[in-house]
Order: C-alpha cells, then sequence, then structure tokens
C-alpha cells in the first residue's frame, strides 16, 4: 500500500511530460513501458496501469489524468492552417519522397506545406506567413475536411 502513492505521483509526472511530447510532435498517442509499468497517452483519452491493476484502472475514472492529456483545440490557435477544401492531405510530393515540412522547420510565406487532392487534382498549400513548424496535425494520406487545421505556425 506504501508504494502506491508514490507510483501514483510518478505516473503524473510521466503522463504530463508524455502528454507535452504529444503536444509538442503533433502525434495522437504513444506509450512507453518503464519498470513494469506501462503507459498510454492518446488525444483526449489516458490508460495507465500496471499488469496486475489494468482492470482497475480502466474501471477507475482519472479526471486529473484526463485534463491533463486533452491538449488546447489547434483550431483556436492563432497559428493554425486550415484546409481549404475537402480531400485527401500529402505531405511529400510522392510516396517515399522527402516531406515538405517537419516539426521544427522554419518556413516562408508561399512555402508548400503539404498538398490536398481533391478530385484527382493536386492543389499545393501555401504557408500563409512566416514562422515555425511547431505541430503537423494530419497524417500522410490521411482524408481531410473543409476548415480542418492541418498545420500550426508560430
Amino acid at each position: 500500500m506504501a508504494k502506491t502513492p508514490k507510483a501514483s505521483m510518478v505516473d503524473h509526472a510521466l503522463i504530463h511530460e508524455l502528454t507535452k511530447l504529444l503536444d509538442e510532435t503533433g502525434l495522437t498517442e504513444i506509450e512507453i513501458e518503464q519498470d513494469g509499468q506501462r503507459v498510454r497517452v492518446a488525444r483526449g483519452t489516458v490508460a495507465a496501469a500496471a499488469p496486475a491493476a489494468r482492470a482497475a484502472a480502466l474501471a477507475a475514472p482519472q479526471p486529473i489524468v484526463e485534463s491533463i492529456a486533452r491538449p488546447i483545440d489547434p483550431a483556436k490557435h492563432p497559428g493554425a492552417v486550415t484546409s481549404p477544401m475537402v480531400g485527401t492531405a500529402y505531405g511529400a510530393a510522392e510516396p517515399g519522397a522527402k516531406p515538405f515540412i517537419e516539426v521544427g522547420q522554419q518556413v516562408k510565406l508561399g512555402d508548400t506545406l503539404l498538398i490536398i487532392e481533391a478530385m484527382k487534382t493536386m492543389n499545393q498549400i501555401p504557408a500563409p506567413r512566416a514562422g515555425t513548424v511547431t505541430q503537423v496535425l494530419f497524417d500522410d494520406g490521411q482524408p481531410v475536411e473543409f476548415g480542418e487545421p492541418l498545420v500550426i505556425i508560430e
């Protein structure tokens, strides 16, 4: 019993760090196993359980952990670049090619960020401002909707 509170505090710190990593990289899910304990953080949900306590962790709500894992809505970010159309987003000119952008990359006004295929037409999406790419919010080949945030430039 004495180890449970300590493990819980470690879990919160680890979950907080994984959540920050999730936001920084634009990933939707990350999982780590350490000292026999597995922690998985996904956008909007969190699951953390030791092998013996897996059922108890799933049954017991953890509102504090869940609130840490919820990212800020990217659509409300002032640097969000949204999709101007419905289509399929591609991060490179062709399969296997170097992506147009990566997290941490500097872009200039007008640089190509991605391509959206709509009705068999490839539409280049230019950077609306200069800055640093802090998040890529789409997966290569992912269908996108009009107004959906695709990239964050700060």
